[in-house]
């Protein structure tokens, strides 16, 4: 019998794509201290008063226009990734929600009854460290480890934004679009789209306040300031790719999506980059989202619909969402070694 388990957690999903429904998941996910940086009370005000009672009819529209028969396409995704990834490996593997459901305390207690179990290895399916991912997916494992007082270790898996398994398993699954960008050249450009962050978001964890963001090349130098630099680990992934995948210059580009609010973002912002592109003479773009291991609102929606009618009417002729990995074979190849072996881990203190 194994005494691990690995807890696998994405984002989550509203339960259904109703107004309702989505007022009460942005709730949740934007009064996380770790997604709205700012004091409770300022962050109430800010989430009630200017986001709720507008943001989710608009949302649910466009949850709307992805949805599937079996329900939330990141649900789905997710639940298919674990049934296949559970035939493949005799370790207990569960797949929790940071928010709505399943969440990640329910499947906690599940893996909790397995006989003799002492160690969950927590597998954020995030390629890229940010405090509103990763950060908030541990300290709720923690928070629910003890709270329930249970005699479990936790262990992490790092952020693997350039590990060689998962580099390998992206080019991978990205190979047949990339095949017709390369032989048929069907497609001008590759726009990698990132998901955003504040600036703030990145600058707080540069403990020296010199280096992040302060010129054009910050992430290109080497520094324990800023070995947790989102936007540093999102260069640091697209460089590997396209060394991999033999990318030339000249045929890619880098941006962030998914602002919210009138704070600084990180910038390229997608949208503008698809104008520029089209302006440009674009006519044919290709669009991959690394940040995102499903496929979700944030790649059928805000990428496949609206970005692909921002591109077309800055004069572009069509855009091509590259696939998540989702339940790629080469994906789950990688999750299941580390599941098995652990991978790059590091103990995590409850």
């Amino acid at each position: 019998m194994n005494n691990k388990a690995v807890l696998l957690v994405n984002l989550g999903s509203p339960k259904e794509p109703t107004t309702p429904e989505v007022r009460r998941y942005l709730h949740q996910f934007l009064m996380d201290p770790d997604v709205i940086q700012l004091p409770w009370l300022l962050r109430k005000i800010i989430v009630c008063l200017f986001v709720l009672p507008f943001r989710p009819k608009a949302s649910a529209q466009a949850y709307q226009s992805i949805w599937l028969p079996e329900g939330s396409p990141l649900i789905v995704f997710s639940m298919r990734l674990l049934q296949k990834l559970q035939a493949l490996t005799a370790v207990k593997v569960e797949m929790a929600m940071r928010y709505g459901s399943p969440d990640i305390e329910s499947k906690i207690l599940v893996l909790s009854k397995e006989e003799n179990l002492k160690d969950i290895l927590l597998i954020p399916l995030y390629p890229h460290y940010a405090e509103s991912t990763i950060k908030t997916s541990i300290a709720e494992a923690e928070r629910v480890i003890k709270k329930h007082k249970l005699d479990i270790t936790l262990s992490l898996k790092q952020a693997f934004y350039d590990q060689p398994d998962y580099i390998n398993a992206l080019v991978s699954s990205a190979e047949p679009y990339l095949d017709r960008l390369g032989l048929e050249k069907t497609y001008d450009h590759l726009l990698f789209s990132y998901h955003g962050l504040p600036e703030v978001h990145i600058t707080k964890l540069d403990e020296s306040k010199k280096l992040c963001l302060k010129s054009a090349d910050c992430c290109q130098q080497e520094s324990p300031f800023n070995k947790q630099c989102y936007r540093r680990q999102v260069f640091k992934t697209t460089a590997r790719f396209v060394e991999q995948a033999n990318l030339p210059a000249d045929k890619y580009s880098i941006a962030f999506q998914s602002r919210l609010g009138r704070a600084r973002w990180l910038a390229p912002n997608t949208e503008d980059r698809l104008q520029e592109l089209a302006s440009a003479g674009v006519k044919n773009v290709l669009v991959i989202c690394p940040a995102f291991v499903s496929d979700c609102l944030e790649t059928l929606e805000e990428i496949a619909i609206r970005g692909e009618e921002v591109f077309k009417q800055a004069g572009g002729e069509s855009l091509t969402l590259v696939p998540c990995l989702n339940d790629h074979p080469a994906w789950l190849d990688v999750l299941k070694h580390w599941s098995e072996e652990g991978g790059v881990t590091d103990a995590v203190a409850c």
